[in-house]
């Protein structure tokens, strides 16, 4: 039989999140079933609930920062059990079979991976609703486990912010004397910090503000520059290995591209769409330079980042808020009013 849940709803992209009553599928043999202990506000629960990318199905429960706990599994579950801590980030499926799912990358699944809200699922075709929500159903494949001796709440933004800034660095082998850059100080790039210097890479922040430096280098950075100022982006010139880009707005890409080493890379994890003024590709053939982008990450690798951060201490900075508060905090989020990443403490949901 069907689940009926409580959750918070976007019903236009025009309206406010308010309550809202809706269905679960069934759970099956391979499920797990979630009670929602905390869920974190991702830039992409507002786009999608404003209906910036279009596309939005109304209504709309966002959230795909999820930790919870199992309340029960189905008969073919062998990973968990009830009790257990775990996380449901921003997917609840693929197809499985695709040359991407075969290794790993479930994101980049060719027919498409089933997103943890707004999408449908592969079976019944049952709308997908997020985290803002009392409880979830998820197959074992796409439930991770969430180690022991971390803060849970700080633990909900790895599932999407953390496993971005990860992503872009496993694949680039970033390590020991590595130089890494990262650009913009935010939900993403206070995660890409402290990732990189964990990893053991040296770390520099890109950032307009220099008021900045001071939280920068408590995150992990070893150096700051200020992207406006021409002197200091010449001093770096030729240095990096790795810029990860983590700005969601359109930005000029071309003060950036000389700071690159000899095949160096700079990738975007924080804008879609297009971007101007016309890139200048000098840098990039006399440097054999590349410009990258990166979508979240695979299960096992997510999984792998989850383990790093319980062996290294790391989670992210947050504030919690109730439900509640979930419009105000949208607004907020709008002008970086956040240290780095809102966290809903679920237990508010059913307060009054």
């Amino acid at each position: 039989m069907t689940m009926d849940v409580l959750g918070y709803a976007a019903k236009s992209a025009a309206d406010a999140l308010v309550p809202h009553s809706f269905v679960r599928r069934d759970p099956r043999a391979d499920d797990v079933v979630i009670e929602i202990l905390y869920c974190g506000v991702c830039h992409s629960d507002l786009h999608t609930a404003r209906n910036d990318w279009g596309g939005t199905e109304y209504p709309v429960v966002p959230g795909h920062e999820i930790i919870g706990r199992v309340v029960s599994v189905g008969p073919e579950v062998t990973r968990f059990k009830p009790g257990d801590q775990v996380g449901v980030g921003c997917m609840v499926d693929s197809c499985q079979q695709c040359a991407p799912c075969n290794q790993g990358l479930e994101q980049y699944c060719e027919e498409t991976a089933t997103f943890t809200y707004n999408s449908h699922d592969r079976y019944d075709q049952m709308p997908t609703f997020g985290g803002y929500s009392e409880r979830i159903v998820a197959s074992e494949k796409f439930v991770l486990k969430v180690p022991d001796g971390l803060d849970l709440k700080g633990v909900a933004p790895l599932l999407c912010a953390g496993i971005t800034s990860w992503s872009p660095l496993r694949h680039w082998n970033v390590g020991q004397d590595s130089h890494v850059a990262v650009i913009g100080l935010g939900g993403l790039g206070h995660m890409a910090l402290k990732l990189a210097k964990a990893l053991g890479a040296n770390v520099t922040l890109f950032t307009r503000s220099p008021s900045k430096e001071e939280d920068a280098r408590r995150l992990g950075a070893d150096s700051i520059v200020i992207s406006t100022d021409e002197a200091q982006m010449a001093a770096v010139k030729g240095r990096f290995d790795l810029i990860i880009d983590t700005v969601p707005t359109e930005h000029d890409l071309n003060p950036y591209l000389p700071t690159l080493s000899l095949s160096g890379t700079l990738v975007l994890v924080g804008f879609l769409g297009g971007l101007v003024p016309t890139l200048n590709t000098v840098p990039l053939i006399m440097g054999r330079k590349s410009i990258a982008g990166s979508l979240i990450g695979g299960i096992a690798e997510t999984q792998e980042m989850l383990d790093f951060c319980g062996e290294h201490g790391i989670t992210s900075d947050i504030e919690v808020i109730e439900i509640q508060d979930i419009n105000e905090a949208y607004e907020r989020m709008l002008k970086s009013d956040v240290k780095y990443r809102f966290v809903i403490d679920m237990a508010s949901l059913t307060k009054n």
